[in-house]
């Protein structure tokens, strides 16, 4: 009898210490995430500006294609995505699964560009080399950060780019 009294005692107090060492642990903090995100903007350019680098008059494309490709430090492709724009021909590309092998070759800024791909819109689609959108436009750090409790997001800016129309009427 006296075990069968004892028995929820110990029960009791072993629950209670088992408690105690998982109380007095502190939490682990949650993991921070880290992103890194290529922003800008694809135009129409308009027939004035054929030619040129000029975007005065151009208009954005809705619904257009941009790749963003990085580079290994031994020039193999490390990361490639797609991305389409938004209604004000804005493209957010978050860069998720990029990994930077070597610190400084590797980084962004040098290992990756933004290509045009393609246009939705019949009457402009043929591609332009406006700030290099032909070749890959280079990024730029403009200072520009997300910052949330648990994510962070570094912001790299490209282009502006453009498509231009098949046919414009001459230049008088």
């Amino acid at each position: 009898m006296a075990l069968t009294q004892l028995l929820p005692i110990i029960l009791f107090l072993s629950l209670a210490a088992v408690h105690s060492t998982t109380a007095n642990e502190p939490p682990k903090p949650a993991e921070k995430v880290l992103d890194v995100v290529v922003e800008g903007v694809v135009h129409c350019q308009s027939c004035g500006n054929y030619g040129t680098w000029a975007l005065s008059k151009s208009k954005p494309i809705e619904g257009a294609t941009i790749s963003v490709i990085c580079k290994d430090h031994r020039n193999r492709v490390s990361f490639y995505k797609a991305c389409k724009t938004a209604k004000n021909g804005y493209f957010y590309a978050q860069l998720k699964g990029f990994v930077m092998s070597h610190s400084f070759l590797d980084h962004p800024l040098h290992a990756c560009k933004v290509k045009l791909v393609s246009s939705p819109i019949e009457t402009c689609n043929l591609l332009t080399n406006v700030n290099y959108g032909l070749y890959g436009a280079p990024l730029r750090y403009e200072d520009k950060k997300i910052v949330g409790t648990n994510y962070e997001a570094i912001v790299y800016a490209a282009g502006p780019l453009a498509f231009r129309p098949a046919t414009c009427a001459p230049k008088s």
